[in-house]
């Protein structure tokens, strides 16, 4: 056990756009170089395809719906935050999203909350880069002082979020041809990605090398945090987990970013765990629900499970009993929800995979031999029915 836990959320960060899950992406260098430290989990699912649906199960261990589908946090719902302040641990979160921030409810048991809410931003770049996060948190640790008490500290990348206009620094490494001006992407995004066309190939293309520049970046800012944490001295006595709250699409199912659909692009994410005594990198194939981070980073302070946590410990990793992940979103198309949008939901369970998507449609995958998720199943195999009716229980109980 370690005395201090350090969560890394990058937003809208694809599985298979990180090194660990992909040799062939080259996207994230500093990852790679600390492989040997990590512990990889193959099969982690968001419980949500975008911030709202999914950020209640990492900060709270609940889900979207449980309470309702107000962007504000319900009362009801305990933040890992409350429940670590009340025993003694230190908390700070750091972060740029305004669907988390202090406006919503998630500053709640806090020593420090920073939003950035009060900064300058543009339409361009709606959100403070990881470099000015990062600032943030070396500022923090040089006035705080020296303290004994165990740390958990949160940090919530922002700069893999569409508009992606990258800096020209990275666009570079990714593809030297591309000579595209600040206003020309943002122009594209305007005109492509915010209407979803997935017309052209090559554009839809050309946003997976500017997602690939702006994973460069910030795998670059996770490097910068992981120097701050080492010449503080909190490096070498924390567990460090690195995940992402969602991922994006790039014309897989029709569409592009993140909206209210269920497919692995959506909700398959990275999920690893550094540790710096660790000196071979570990894979871990359970089926797991990013539900379980809060109950597993309680359980790394050695405080005992929190009743209204739905999910699990995943350690001690021996010890945990695979079971199906459930997730639930509203069916909305782009940021704004309409009370008009239905729920969509999908159940996993060993390589079985069903959706309700809207009207009423399922689809059922096996992610094993498709994990693309192209040849829909449902009513085509014999478990069709029985997967239908594991969802259903699934959706009563939540």
């Amino acid at each position: 056990m370690k005395k201090n836990v350090i969560l890394i959320t990058v937003d809208t960060l694809r599985k298979d756009r990180v090194v660990c899950y992909n040799d062939e992406n080259n996207f994230t260098p500093f990852i790679g170089s600390i492989r040997k430290n990590l512990t990889v989990f193959e099969k982690m699912f968001s419980t949500g395809p975008y911030t709202q649906a999914s950020f209640p199960a990492i900060l709270t261990s609940t889900y979207y719906l449980d309470h309702g589908r107000s962007r504000h946090l319900s009362e009801e719902k305990t933040l890992v935050s409350e429940v670590l302040t009340a025993n003694g641990v230190t908390t700070a979160a750091f972060h740029s999203n305004a669907y988390l921030s202090e406006f919503f409810g998630w500053n709640r048991g806090w020593n420090h909350f920073y939003d950035s809410m009060n900064e300058k931003v543009s339409d361009k770049f709606p959100y403070i880069s990881g470099k000015q996060v990062n600032e943030k948190i070396r500022n923090w640790f040089e006035t705080r002082g020296k303290e004994e008490k165990p740390l958990f500290l949160w940090v919530h990348y922002m700069d893999v979020h569409e508009p992606y206009i990258p800096a020209k620094e990275f666009i570079k490494k990714i593809d030297p041809a591309i000579s595209l001006s600040e206003d020309e992407m943002f122009s594209l995004f305007k005109e492509v990605l915010l209407k979803r066309d997935v017309s052209d190939p090559a554009r839809v293309d050309l946003f997976k090398k500017l997602d690939a520049a702006l994973i460069l970046e910030v795998d670059q800012y996770i490097s910068e945090l992981f120097g701050i944490l080492e010449k503080t001295g909190y490096l070498d006595n924390s567990i460090v987990i690195i995940t992402s709250d969602h991922g994006d699409e790039f014309g897989e199912h029709g569409s592009l970013s993140h909206d209210g659909k269920m497919y692995s692009e959506l909700v398959h994410v990275p999920f690893l765990v550094y540790e710096p005594s660790q000196q071979e990198e570990k894979r871990i194939n359970l089926l797991t629900s990013t539900i379980d981070i809060s109950p597993t980073i309680v359980h790394l302070f050695g405080l005992e499970r929190i009743s209204s946590f739905k999910g699990r410990s995943l350690y001690p990793l021996e010890f945990f009993e695979e079971s199906g992940v459930f997730g639930e979103a509203i069916g909305k198309t782009g940021h704004q929800e309409k009370e008009s949008d239905r729920p969509v939901y999908y159940y996993l369970e060993g390589s079985l995979k069903i959706m309700l998507n809207l009207d009423d449609r399922f689809e059922l995958y096996d992610i094993e031999k498709d994990p693309g998720e192209k040849e829909d199943l449902f009513g085509k195999v014999p478990e069709s029915e029985e997967m239908k009716e594991k969802l259903f229980a699934k959706i009563k109980s939540h």
